[in-house]
């Protein structure tokens, strides 16, 4: 029975390895699968889904107009699954038609993203997969200053914690830490990298 999955994580949980890996235990079996990600994250080029290991693959990219069902419908109706990386920067819209994938089309939908932003606040597309996803799994990490488990992302910009701004902030470990509760909120500003 296919069913609509959430997976989220800290930044550096292993989100983007993971999918790449589904991916690939799929194509293994000859089984098709849809990988679709994001427009907004072009740290690899739009349509790129990467892991910081290396690893990396094209895929379709999401952008606020997409209808996600009929570009999966139009893709590939019989997928055996669709992936799609950086849910986080989904619309309500796009969740609500990857819930139509999935009760429709008869396809596994695995979504893949961070669940809250550097203010402590959920994206848009995190929360409404968090209330509507069939199945929703917490990707572990570690804290960038301690050996705690990273709930949370600190938004670092000129070797000093940001708090407040745009939510959305293209960038990797230049520009946010994997954080535990306590560091982030008394992060070590001792051994927080002054990036130029």
């Amino acid at each position: 029975m296919a069913q609509l999955f959430f997976r989220y994580g800290a930044m550096n949980s292993g989100k983007s390895i993971e999918i790449l890996k589904v991916a690939h235990n799929y194509e293994e079996q000859n089984k098709r699968v849809i990988l679709m990600t994001s427009a907004l994250d072009d740290r690899a080029g739009v349509g790129m889904i990467a892991s910081r290991i290396g690893f990396e693959r094209t895929a379709i990219p999401v952008k606020h107009e997409t209808d996600l069902f009929e570009t999966i419908r139009e893709t590939d109706p019989h997928a055996a699954c669709v992936l799609i990386d950086e849910a986080q920067f989904l619309q309500k819209h796009h969740i609500f038609e990857a819930a139509r994938v999935v009760d429709e089309l008869h396809i596994p939908v695995m979504a893949f993203g961070l669940k809250n932003d550097f203010r402590n606040e959920l994206f848009e597309g995190s929360k409404y997969l968090l209330l509507y996803a069939d199945k929703i799994e917490e990707m572990k990490t570690i804290c960038w200053f301690c050996a705690k488990k990273a709930i949370m992302n600190l938004r670092i910009h000129d070797g000093k914690p940001v708090y407040e701004g745009e939510q959305v902030l293209i960038g990797g470990n230049e520009s946010y830490y994997p954080v535990c509760r306590h560091h982030y909120f008394h992060p070590p500003l001792d051994k927080i990298e002054h990036q130029d």
